[in-house]
This record gives structure tokens, sequence and C-alpha cells, in this order.
């Protein structure tokens, strides 16, 4: 939570109480979450994180995906308004879980963002075109979610995910902080931070996202773009009422 989020949640303590529930959408810091979370519940209340994920496009379906994190009791209140908000609802546990997997998630989307930029401009490099490379990734075992919607941007020239480079900056950040917590020696996000803080000083923090492959077409000359491919993400799949998602070996 930053601190005009902590100050808010200060204010709004005195209102908690049996009925009530908090419900914290953004991404933020776990440990702080938990720590709020729980004043919240000696007031009486309900907490709950619910981060979003699936990108935008998705977001303005509504069929984007929920995480949420809290006990049973609380989930099954607040199923009904999570299924008119989006359309795959996770309950991952306790508070702070759906926090955790959130950065999770977008550390691998982050991943992804970086290594389509690489290949992409490598495949550029070789001589092959980039609307072939481009059908290529998506029908192998290379592809990703991340690859079928990013990279469509990047090759257009737009780069527009409505998504910056200091949230990414953020979000990897927050993973990194809860690996650290956890002892796990990350190899890859660690040069990822680097990478995403490198494109903040050559291209500004509200540099869109997707433009950190401008490193590699400055270092090699060349340009990451094909004709025929859209200048923005769309969701494809026609707007459904949301259901609750079981994990595989959950009742």
């Amino acid at each position: 939570m930053h601190i005009s989020q902590r100050r808010s949640g200060q204010q709004m303590l005195p209102q908690v109480g049996p009925g009530k529930i908090w419900m914290e959408m953004p991404t933020t810091d776990e440990a702080e979450l938990r720590r709020f979370g729980a004043e919240v519940i000696a007031h009486g209340g309900a907490a709950v994180d619910c981060p979003v994920s699936g990108g935008c496009h998705r977001a303005d379906t509504g069929n984007i995906a929920i995480f949420a994190g809290c006990d049973r009791a609380a989930f099954d209140r607040i199923l009904p308004l999570l299924t008119t908000m989006g359309r795959r609802i996770l309950h991952t546990g306790g508070l702070g879980s759906a926090t955790v997997l959130k950065v999770v998630t977008t550390y691998l989307a982050t991943a992804h963002l970086i290594a389509s930029g690489e290949a992409l401009l490598t495949a550029k490099a070789a001589g092959m075109g980039l609307n072939v490379a481009y059908e290529a990734i998506r029908i192998s075992s290379g592809n990703s979610f991340s690859h079928e919607t990013e990279s469509q941007v990047i090759l257009n020239g737009s780069r527009d995910i409505s998504f910056t480079m200091d949230l990414v900056a953020k979000d990897i950040g927050l993973f990194q902080e809860v690996a650290d917590r956890a002892g796990v020696p990350l190899e890859l996000n660690p040069k990822m931070i680097e990478i995403f803080q490198d494109g903040i000083d050559r291209f500004g923090p509200r540099d869109l996202s997707p433009n950190i492959i401008k490193r590699l077409e400055q270092a090699t000359g060349l340009d990451v773009r094909a004709p025929g491919v859209p200048a923005e993400m769309t969701d494809d799949e026609p707007e459904q009422p949301g259901d609750e998602v079981i994990a595989t070996g959950r009742g």
C-alpha cells in the first residue's frame, strides 16, 4: 500500500465493523496488505485482496480474471460481485495469497515480454519476415498469451497496452520482495529489474512497457515493425457471466 492508501485506510478503520468488507484491488505490497488486513479483521470486518489480471483489453469486455485472498465465508459473500466484474474468479487462499500470485503472474508476463522482443528482433536480424516469425511462434511451443497480444502491438509500432515501464518495475520489484522474504535466490528477475530500470532511465517512467524493445532496436539499428497487425490489443472472446475457477485437487 502506498502512503496515500495507508492514510485513507486508517481513516476508514473507525467505520469498519461486523458485516463490512474491505477489498484491496491494486497490485500492492503483500506484507503491508496482511498487516492492514489484520487491523480490519480486529475491528470486526472482513479483508480481501482481489487483484485483477489479463490486461486492459479484457477488463474492457468484462472478461478479466480476478484472484481473491480471504477466508471462504468472505469469498462466498463477494463472489456474486466478482462474477459481475470479471469472468474467471479464483479463490487463492487466505489474505495476501492473491497478491502473491498476482505478482507471480506479472513476473511471468514481463519475462515473456522481454523474451518476445528479443526473439522478434533476432528473427529480423537473421533475415526472417516478422509476420511469418510471429505466426511461427504463435503456432509453436514458444507461444504465450503475452506473445499473442503484446507482440502484435510491438510489430504495429504503437506499443500501446495501456501499461507503463514504471508499473512493470513496481510489480517485478514486489515479486522480488516476495522471493527475498521466502529466501528464494532468484536469477532472472534481478536482471529484468535492471533491464527495466535502464529503460526508465532512457525513455522515461511513463513510456509504454513494450517499448523496452527500443533498447535492442537502438543497439542494432533494426526496426521491429511489420505491416497488417493491429495497433491495440482486443479481446475476441464474447462477454460471458463470470464463474469460480476451481483449482485442480481442490473440492
